[in-house]
């Protein structure tokens, strides 16, 4: 079974609902968990928040944690998180936002660098991605990344 299966009864069988607030991703995380039959019973939506003014406006990231962390941060993706779960009103919710590639890394944030939240009601776990696979692979890498996340937070 796959993972965006495995979600998908998970979410049912509690009764919960997920959103996801995407960056780096740009959308595969939705488009995963849209790809399963009946996802409509819990899937509500997803922002993809590629721009600081889309993390800001849209999932209530503060100005005060993009410039102090940046938008590549644990504090980042926790606000996403959190902001998804309120605009479109779920239970559930994953956030990722990364340096894809092939440019945009620093000495303190290479290329692969991903953070990842998951967050369930109010408990949400955090991980950073390292290593450069290439931008799909980095992408891809998270996209499972952030379901094991979320898998682990409904078992």
């Amino acid at each position: 079974m796959k993972l965006e299966e495995k979600i998908g009864e998970l979410l049912k069988e509690k009764n919960l609902s997920l959103s996801t607030a995407e960056s780096c991703t740009g959308g595969s995380i939705a488009a995963l968990v849209t790809s399963v039959p009946g996802s409509s019973e819990y899937f509500n939506g997803g922002v993809v928040a590629y721009s600081n003014e889309v993390k800001m406006s849209l999932l209530h990231v503060s100005a005060e944690t993009l410039e102090k962390y940046g938008a590549v941060s644990r504090e980042t993706v926790t606000e996403m998180a959190r902001g998804a779960m309120k605009a479109l009103k779920t239970d559930c919710a994953v956030a990722t936002s990364g340096i894809a590639g092939p440019g945009g890394g620093t000495p303190e944030k290479p290329v692969g660098t991903v953070w990842i939240a998951a967050a369930y009601k109010n408990e949400i776990v955090t991980f950073r991605q390292d290593g450069d696979d290439g931008r799909d692979g980095n992408v891809q890498k998270a996209v499972q990344n952030a379901l094991m996340m979320l898998c682990e937070c409904l078992k």
